[in-house]
């Protein structure tokens, strides 16, 4: 802990620290359940899609055997484009699948499989959902991440900012409460040796005063 002054000025600084930490703590603890809730959301999403994913890939066991033809598919079809635009959560700039296209190269439709054309639509709907989860997974990393440094900061003002301001006020306001109660002390103090000096003045004229008339 830094060490404070034990002022007035100082005293006045914690305080509107104090303030400052307590309006944007619930802002944080804000953010960092709506952060929660989105990753949770999001997870659920991914896993919707890796669910459809292995499901489409059960019902192409009843013809994959097929595939056991030679029969390149990396040769007439490959990934064009993945569109991708950006979205914000919670401040979190994040990115959104929209679609993926792809080129089909010509092939001929006497030389090869009568299968080949189920099997290219397999295979881009196959790349398609693996590219949502890629995308979903991403979601959940940068979600993640500012998860992490919200968490760090409600930590910081909650277990660290707060209580700290909060003693640094209770120590300078005791320390000005001793100063007072110090000052009031010797005040009274003073004015108590000087309420004596006078009464000894004052003793000390009155005696002087009849012993003078005694002699005469």
């Amino acid at each position: 802990m830094a060490k404070i002054k034990l002022t007035k000025n100082e005293l006045k600084k914690q305080k509107d620290a104090l303030k400052m930490f307590r309006r944007y703590l619930p802002t944080l603890q804000l953010k960092k359940q709506q952060l929660q809730v989105e990753i949770a959301s999001v997870q659920e999403k991914a896993d919707r899609v890796m669910t459809e994913l292995k499901s489409f890939q059960n019902r192409l066991d009843s013809w994959v055997s097929l595939y056991a033809e030679d029969f390149s598919f990396e040769d007439y079809l490959e990934v064009r484009e993945l569109s991708v635009c950006s979205g914000n959560i919670a401040g979190v700039e994040i990115p959104i699948f929209e679609k993926v296209t792809f080129n089909v190269m010509p092939y001929d439709l006497f030389d090869t499989p009568p299968w080949v054309d189920h099997g290219i639509k397999a295979i881009q709907d196959t790349i398609s959902l693996r590219l949502q989860h890629k995308v979903y997974q991403e979601q959940k990393r940068l979600l993640e991440a500012e998860l992490r440094v919200t968490t760090q900061r409600v930590n910081l003002f909650e277990k660290v900012k707060i209580p700290e301001t909060k003693m640094n006020i209770k120590k300078i306001a005791v320390y000005m409460g001793d100063q007072q109660t110090a000052s009031v002390v010797c005040g009274k103090i003073a004015k108590k040796k000087l309420e004596e000096q006078n009464s000894a003045s004052d003793l000390a004229e009155n005696f002087g005063g009849n012993s003078g008339k005694g002699a005469a």
